[in-house]
């Protein structure tokens, strides 16, 4: 449950959000509740003696809190009892509260998706199958001893903070690279830096690559004798599945461990620490009206997010630019700004966030996408891939679409697609975004304009409904004259006895039977390529 981040009074957050309004801090004065909070906004503890010179209670103690870690529904305080002196006039002296100050008007120039990142096992959200108590992962952690390993998982769901709390509790040496910004020259020589550490002071490397997909198969074989010999421990970050992106080879030699999305109940308690941590700026640095998310427009949020804790923290982070540009004047001089669903809506829509990967909204423009191609439509085509784009689908995820499209609805009438579309997502691969928006474009126009076919599709789909529906056909024996015969014993059996070999014969005609008995005469591909019902439309 949520935690005013003075008193540390617990309470749902539409009550937290009203209540830290007037709050002062336990009994407490004035004075002394500002020096309590300029601690918690620096995440400074103050001295036993600066905080008995700035007291002003009439108890013979003073209690601070320590909201460190403000997890939601987690009693995660520590308590520090520290002797208070009466003084005539409390004061906050104001070189202290201008560096405190200073302090959190820095904080807020980081994106809050980085200010929030976990440092501790204890502060990380999500992935209690692998650091919760009992987790694998964890045990490795806390007892220091890492293995090489693949951290594989969707955006947004905690595999560099994994890396960035490994490279905080290991007495290893930690170095951080990302694929798609440091060359094979900068990895070598990492990897010689690896080397003469172990050598001379016989202390590991742990080498952390971020998207480590994005490094090819030849780059990926450098890696390979160095964590082999154990010179290095690789931890590889990656989206993609490691057994299609990853070298074999690499990928033998590393555990895989897959993250999951977010469960639901999981990313509202990391809104809810945002929330505290941008109303904390709000307040006490820009003197703003805090924003109060009903409980409803946290679960929005949440669902647009679809189990991404970054995207569900930019959303957030738009949300309070919105209030902080004065967008709003129903503002005024308010304290607070309640934010509801249809607030959040609206707000979402003017900052373009047109597109979401929720449920029916990523469903139904890739269909809309798949359609307007099948309909030999490139301007829709077109409008549906950038509006995909925009809203932050996955560039790989259109591309094997189109590859599917080239063969379901292009078919054998050009050939030249599938080619074309295997290219795509390669280019993708290569150069990423923005460069390769051009080469899904160009795909995308090409599938649209090409003749279509669904020939083969429909051949493969009755092939499939046959096989599934009727077992004695599907088990039906193969004839002798085709089987294979390696052995003398199968010769003897008659397997591979009259079989007639095509390109001795003028043309490469024979006649010679290849489907089993039970399907003689039988032609799954039929002559036409479309239809042959007339749209009353037209």
């Amino acid at each position: 449950m949520p935690q005013c981040p003075i008193c540390s009074r617990e309470g749902d957050i539409e009550f937290i959000e009203q209540h830290v309004d007037t709050c002062t801090g336990p009994e407490t004065s004035r004075s002394s509740s500002q020096v309590q909070i300029s601690s918690l906004l620096t995440g400074r503890r103050p001295s036993s003696a600066n905080t008995a010179s700035r007291s002003n209670t009439s108890a013979g103690t003073g209690e601070i809190i320590d909201l460190d870690s403000d997890d939601s529904g987690k009693d995660t305080k520590r308590r520090k009892v520290v002797p208070s002196q009466k003084e005539d006039k409390p004061v906050l002296g104001p070189t202290d509260e201008t560096v405190d100050v200073g302090l959190l008007r820095q904080q807020a120039k980081i994106p809050l998706a980085e200010r929030l990142r976990p440092k501790s096992l204890a502060e990380y959200v999500g992935q209690s199958h692998l650091v919760g108590p009992g987790g694998i992962l964890r045990g490795f952690i806390e007892h220091d001893r890492i293995p090489s390993m693949i951290l594989w998982g969707p955006p947004g769901v905690g595999k560099t903070s994994i890396a960035r709390i490994i490279s905080q509790v290991t007495k290893s040496r930690f170095v951080e690279l990302s694929a798609t910004s440091s060359g094979m020259a900068e990895c070598r020589k990492c990897f010689e830096d690896a080397k003469n550490e172990l050598r001379l002071t016989k202390r590991r490397t742990i080498l952390f690559c971020d998207e480590i997909h994005r490094f090819n198969k030849s780059q990926q074989d450098v890696f390979l004798p160095y964590v082999e010999r154990g010179d290095i421990v690789l931890v590889g970050a990656t989206t993609e599945n490691p057994s299609f992106q990853l070298n074999s080879a690499l990928l033998s030699r590393c555990r895989v461990f897959t993250l999951n999305k977010l469960k639901p109940e999981e990313l509202n308690r990391v809104i809810l620490k945002a929330l505290l941590m941008i109303n904390r700026v709000r307040k006490y640095v820009n003197a703003q009206p805090m924003l109060r998310l009903t409980r409803e427009s946290v679960e929005y949020l949440s669902d647009i997010a679809d189990g991404d804790s970054r995207s569900a923290l930019n959303l957030l982070d738009l949300t309070d630019s919105h209030y902080a540009n004065g967008d709003d004047p129903s503002a005024g001089d308010l304290k607070s700004i309640e934010v509801d669903v249809e607030t959040l809506r609206s707000i979402l829509k003017r900052t373009h966030m047109v597109y979401d990967r929720v449920g029916d909204a990523h469903y139904d423009t890739i269909s809309a996408f798949h359609k307007s191609i099948r309909g030999s439509d490139p301007d829709a085509a077109m409008f549906y891939l950038g509006r995909m784009l925009k809203g932050g689908e996955s560039p790989l995820y259109i591309a094997r679409r189109m590859i599917r499209i080239a063969s379901e609805d292009v078919g054998v009438l050009d050939d030249s697609c599938l080619p074309f579309a295997i290219a795509t997502y390669q280019a993708v691969q290569f150069v990423g975004l923005p460069e390769a928006d051009m080469a899904l474009v160009h795909c995308a126009v090409k599938l649209a304009r090409a003749k279509k076919s669904v020939q083969i599709y429909r051949a493969w789909g009755k092939l499939n409904q046959m096989l599934d529906n009727e077992p004695a056909v599907a088990s039906s024996p193969i004839p002798l004259h085709l089987r294979n015969a390696p052995t003398k014993l199968m010769k003897d059996l008659d397997y591979g006895k009259s079989y007639k070999y095509n390109p001795d014969f003028l043309d490469g005609k024979v006649k010679q039977e290849y489907l089993p008995e039970a399907l003689r005469g039988y032609e799954f591909i039929e002559e036409a390529h479309l239809g042959w019902r007339p749209d009353t439309d037209l």
